[in-house]
């Protein structure tokens, strides 16, 4: 049996794991949602193999990530996640997932969800791209601009423009398989099953 071809980028198990099953199909659970947001703020400085290892990690030390639960954490318990080798033991990070889970909270009183406030960037209309080289795959654009600019206001951290780049591309904002790529043309189907789900 062929391997098929796939977008450069993953290499390790995890990251193939991910990249097949994951990577670029439309998330509209707001826990999921705040997952993500989290580990592409961890990944800040490091690879996203090294956060998709720490992954359950991360799931275990957030609660199965209840956000209203984090957003709870006491300041004891940010020195009890910097003991924890599974996470990135970076305090500024860790202290931030509880800021940012505390702004979630307030966007999803305001909008009713987070899906809701988020998808709203793109219209509910995921973005294909239809890119045909990695080297065509953007670090960021108008649209994270904006969203990485809306989301400071509001008072979450870790969210520069890259990072929320990468979020978009993870949630399925964006389809940045490439053309060539398998998955490519599966989530493009997923996408448009969402955008027709949507407009009913």
């Amino acid at each position: 049996m062929s391997t098929p071809v796939r977008c450069t980028w993953p290499v390790k198990a995890l990251d193939v794991a991910y990249h097949d099953t994951e990577w670029g199909v439309p998330v509209h659970d707001d826990r999921t949602l705040f997952e993500f947001i989290t580990l592409e703020g961890a990944q800040a400085g490091l690879s996203w193999s090294t956060v998709l290892a720490k992954r359950a990690h991360y799931r275990a030390a957030f609660q199965q990530w209840d956000v209203s639960a984090i957003a709870g954490f006491a300041p004891a318990q940010v020195d009890t996640l910097m003991q924890n080798a599974g996470l990135v033991r970076h305090r500024q990070k860790l202290v931030s997932t509880i800021g940012n889970a505390r702004a979630f909270l307030a966007i999803q009183d305001a909008f009713g969800s987070f899906d809701a406030y988020l998808w709203r960037f793109v219209d509910g209309i995921p973005i294909d791209q239809r890119l045909t080289a990695s080297s065509q795959v953007p670090t960021q654009t108008a649209i994270s601009d904006a969203i990485s600019k809306d989301l400071k206001a509001r008072g979450f951290r870790f969210v520069g423009t890259t990072i929320c780049y990468a979020y978009l591309q993870a949630v399925g904002l964006v389809n940045d398989h490439l053309v060539s790529c398998f998955r490519h043309d599966e989530v493009a189907r997923d996408q448009t099953a969402h955008h027709r789900l949507d407009a009913r």
